[in-house]
């Protein structure tokens, strides 16, 4: 099994593509908590990406979000 890739997947209220940023693992786990209350009040929230960047989102223009593995084949997203 491969190690686990989480990555922060934003679905914007404008549309188009998901805006992808992979996350570290310990970093995974303090944004999925924050998810729910980012996306049901808005504000700005600055997260390090795997590779050392920081991002900044503004909640308000964002849709739909969650945290999902970059490692699972043939799922993506959202799954029923």
């Amino acid at each position: 099994m491969a190690d686990p890739k989480p990555a922060l997947v934003l679905h914007l209220s404008a549309g188009g593509e998901p805006l992808i940023f992979p996350l570290t693992a310990d970093s995974s786990e303090t944004v999925q908590e924050k998810l729910p209350d980012l996306l049901k009040h808005g504000g700005v929230h600055s997260l390090e990406t795997r590779d050392g960047n920081t991002v900044s989102v503004n909640f308000v223009h964002v849709a739909a979000a969650y945290v999902d593995d970059l490692s699972r084949k043939g799922k993506f997203g959202l799954s029923v």
